[in-house]
């Protein structure tokens, strides 16, 4: 069974930095597809950022308003999947989620796909940005 927990989220001052963790279960990191979603108060979730499978040589995809300050990674020795987050505004405050597939994603020139095309979950971490 596949499953992803993401923890790491917490409140920042604007300009900080946080990282969201994401373990991983039940199928070999490598050969998937992983993203980073995110949904605000009010709001549709949005891709923030995917990192294709092996086969796809682990290329990432960045939302235009994160690129350059967030960076997407993932451990296949421990199974973990990372955003890293700096300079973090108030518009960056959301419920973060990780999201898989075993679809051929991310691969470069491509667009984040839709979140419809991902199968399995996290539950989501908080992320506010406030001073």
């Amino acid at each position: 069974q596949l499953q992803l927990v993401e923890s790491g989220g917490g409140l920042v001052q604007p300009g900080g930095s946080l990282r969201l963790s994401c373990a991983t279960s039940g199928f070999t990191l490598n050969y998937y597809s992983q993203a980073w979603f995110r949904q605000a108060p009010g709001k549709e979730r949005e891709g923030v950022s995917c990192i294709s499978n092996s086969a796809g040589n682990g290329n990432t995809v960045y939302a235009d308003s994160v690129k350059g300050r967030f960076t997407i990674s993932r451990d296949t020795a421990k199974n973990m999947v990372y955003l890293q987050m700096n300079r973090l505004k108030p518009e960056d405050t959301a419920i973060y989620y990780c999201a898989t597939s075993s679809l051929p994603l991310c691969e470069k020139g491509n667009p984040i796909p839709a979140e419809g095309i991902f199968a399995t979950w996290g539950q989501g971490t908080q992320v506010t940005v406030s001073s």
